[in-house]
């Protein structure tokens, strides 16, 4: 009979066990800050306004890093391993009809390439490579909207822009995957919001509501109020104010972009300190370029 030395396999357990933990880790590094939903009410209730000062952030366009593209799974994923976010990102058509994800009508500022993306055939584009916001080529493919939906599953949740693809394709797409849970839809009228609601009942709006127009607009549509945030602009003041108060009211989140103003500060530093200024608004979702600064800022603040 093998006598076993208890001491000897007591010390192999611990190494196994630990080795089991350092992978687990490994594999799951991000994985804290994903944003996951089981039933779409779930989605509702994270994007719900509740009066407590919480604040969510949107990448726009993914995000702007070194080494990490806009509009691509590699920067998204860069963005998630540091903080939990969501993501608006623009769908374009190719030649030949696939959808994918860029935001110019042009290849010259994103790719190594020029011209226009709808003279290009989807496995030209596969040949191409991105480029982050300074112009370095890397080694990042241009994806296709379909290829995000599926990444997105369980990890965050992707908000739609309107650009030229047909409303239709992107509820069959939708609806081919079951996305409803994690994918947001961005529009610009009341009669686009009630399109989408029709075919793809519950499912998130961004909408439009930066004037009383706007707000009107929506209001008249007929979609459930719990289904949408809404975009009131730059930033929240005696001009739209009232709005807020509206949305609020009604359980919506009110979202502002620094994208086109407090981003374009030159450096890390200038953003910082505008950001944690800006934040004294108290909105209730900021759209950045620079999710991760605007994140480490509202922590800070």
């Amino acid at each position: 009979m093998v006598k076993v030395n208890k001491n000897l396999l007591f010390s192999i357990s611990l190494l196994f066990v630990a080795l089991l933990s350092f992978n687990s880790c490994k594999s799951k590094k991000g994985e804290e800050n994903y944003i996951k939903f089981k039933k779409l009410k779930d989605t509702h209730q994270y994007f719900a306004y509740k009066g407590d000062s919480s604040i969510l952030v949107s990448g726009h366009r993914g995000g702007r890093e070194t080494g990490y593209p806009e509009n691509s799974i590699e920067g998204f994923q860069h963005v998630l391993t540091q903080m939990p976010a969501f993501f608006e990102i623009d769908p374009r058509l190719t030649k030949d009809s696939v959808i994918v994800l860029m935001h110019d009508l042009t290849l010259d500022r994103t790719t190594n390439a020029k011209g226009n993306l709808s003279d290009y055939t989807f496995a030209e584009l596969q040949l191409l490579r991105l480029k982050d916001h300074e112009g370095n080529i890397t080694s990042a493919e241009i994806p296709t909207l379909e290829e995000v939906i599926k990444w997105s599953k369980g990890k965050t949740v992707v908000n739609l822009d309107k650009k030229d693809v047909p409303l239709q394709m992107i509820v069959d797409l939708i609806k081919k995957h079951k996305a409803e849970k994690h994918v947001m839809l961005t529009v610009h009228t009341g009669a686009q919001a009630r399109y989408y609601s029709d075919r793809l009942p519950g499912i998130m709006l961004s909408v439009f509501a930066r004037n009383d127009e706007e707000f009107e607009d929506i209001a008249i549509c007929g979609v459930p109020w719990e289904n949408m945030i809404a975009y009131v602009g730059q930033t929240i003041n005696d001009s739209n104010r009232h709005i807020v108060e509206k949305l609020r009211a009604k359980g919506v989140r009110c979202m502002i972009s620094y994208a086109p103003s407090l981003d374009r500060l030159r450096t890390p530093e200038e953003r910082e300190s505008a950001y944690k200024e800006a934040i004294r608004i108290n909105p209730d979702i900021i759209e950045s370029d620079y999710p991760v600064e605007v994140w480490n800022a509202v922590g800070n603040y």
